[in-house]
């Protein structure tokens, strides 16, 4: 197997178990991660821990990866179906945290060596649609 798909499989599980450290081991120390509740970017390991515990604290995401695509630049598109709790098990309406329902995006890691270096979000358009169409 692909040792950066296992990478991010093994990344997913530990995000989906609360593993904020099992996460962060497979991450650079100065990581830029997108942040999908608020945009922009959180910076290094204690700005991701930090964002992760808020999250947590409000919603209740669960990332599944279907299916990951090599880019030419050595980066990795996982396309992942992502859905999204209040705490009490309900799912959102999509009014709160940009539209965060259920719904398939893809997540895009750059990497230094063995690490990922950044992660962005990038909305995966329905099967047969195309730009203007």
């Amino acid at each position: 197997m692909d040792t950066r798909v296992a990478l991010l499989e093994r990344l997913y599980e530990r995000f989906n178990a609360r593993d904020i450290d099992g996460v962060l081991s497979a991450l650079t120390a100065d990581v830029a991660w997108a942040n999908g509740m608020d945009g922009g970017h959180v910076h290094g390991h204690e700005g991701l821990r930090a964002y992760w515990t808020a999250q947590w604290q409000v919603v209740d995401p669960h990332v599944a990866a279907v299916g990951f695509e090599h880019r030419p630049d050595g980066a990795v598109m996982a396309r992942v179906i992502q859905t999204i709790r209040d705490l009490d098990g309900n799912r959102l309406d999509g009014v709160q945290a940009h539209d965060l329902r259920d719904k398939t995006v893809g997540h895009l890691f750059r990497f230094e060596g063995d690490k990922v270096a950044r992660f962005d979000i990038e909305e995966i358009l329905p099967a047969g649609l195309a730009d203007g169409d």
